[in-house]
């Protein structure tokens, strides 16, 4: 077996392309600004803040042959996480993100994840093949997966024996996806970490508040959710109830991560033993962090 993964991070590593201009946009804008080229993905974005956390994650995801995909790779390995788990492709391009930010919030973005989907259930292998569990020996650790996965896949890992045991902490990596999460709630397996529109589309239907869109999730079937909202008060909600706190207010000098910033600071909270109040806390202030263009730790 490879070296032991504090968690999974099951979805989405490729490289974002960000242009952020200081400047209010619109449809057709042409502005000064700044373009940015990082590692990136759903899953690369929990698994570099969890960690800064000093926690290790394992790469569940399909990487090119290309220059790009080594080029990955090699950054993913110098920030602490293990790609040894990673499917790479000799014919599938390594997956890009790129959008496009101003002072208004983010004004457009293209996730091209065609390899990720292309690939499929390949990347699930160490699960079954002794890299990380086998089927006679299930994993039973924590996973954090992304909507950048097929509706069949997620649906397959909702209900795979392989991860019946398994923790699973599940977003939708953006709006358009938010109904692939649909196999979480008919079957109310793990966590969901949507925002309130992403809970609309979720439940068709609008929601005015984190906690009615919490509380709305539960009545879909969810086992547990965490809805934020923007700067508003976000809220957590599961058998035990709902808790609700609100985020600080900061000046937002970026949005593209936010979420996956809140959610891998959540994870990490609770791996280190804090209840649920205060989780919600240290997520919060973590994305409140992020979003005011600092780097959380």
């Amino acid at each position: 077996m490879t070296q032991k993964p504090d968690i999974l991070c099951i979805g989405s590593v490729l490289w974002d392309v960000i242009g952020r201009a200081p400047l209010a946009m619109r449809q057709g804008s042409d502005v000064p600004g700044r373009i940015t080229r990082l590692p990136g993905g759903v899953a690369m974005n929990i698994a570099m803040t969890l960690a800064r956390f000093g926690l290790t994650p394992a790469l569940l995801t399909a990487i090119g042959r290309d220059a790009e995909g080594d080029e990955l790779i090699a950054a993913c390995t110098a920030r602490g996480m293990i790609t040894s788990t990673v499917y790479r492709s000799e014919d599938l391009p390594t997956d890009q993100y790129m959008a496009v930010e101003g002072a208004n919030g983010l004004i457009a973005a293209i996730a091209d994840a065609h390899s990720l989907e292309k690939a499929g259930a390949k990347i699930l292998r160490p699960l079954t093949d002794g890299t990380v569990a086998t089927e006679a020996s299930p994993y039973t650790g924590l996973a954090a997966l992304d909507g950048n996965l097929t509706l069949d896949l997620l649906n397959e890992i909702a209900t795979s024996p392989v991860l019946a045991q398994a923790d699973l902490r599940v977003a939708p990596a953006s709006p358009g996806k938010a109904e692939r999460l649909s196999p979480f709630l008919t079957r109310t397996r793990g966590t969901l970490y949507v925002n309130l529109e992403e809970a609309g589309l979720l439940c068709q239907r609008g929601f005015d508040s984190a906690e009615d869109a919490a509380k709305g999730l539960l009545d879909r079937g969810a086992a547990r959710v965490l809805v934020t909202n923007g700067g508003d008060m976000a809220t957590e909600g599961s058998a035990d109830g709902l808790i609700s706190q609100t985020p600080p207010q900061v000046l937002v000098t970026r949005i593209t991560g936010a979420g996956d910033t809140f959610m891998a600071a959540h994870i990490a909270a609770e791996l280190r033993g804090a209840d649920r109040a205060q989780a919600l806390d240290r997520a919060l202030d973590a994305a409140a962090i992020y979003v005011s263009g600092k780097t959380p730790t």
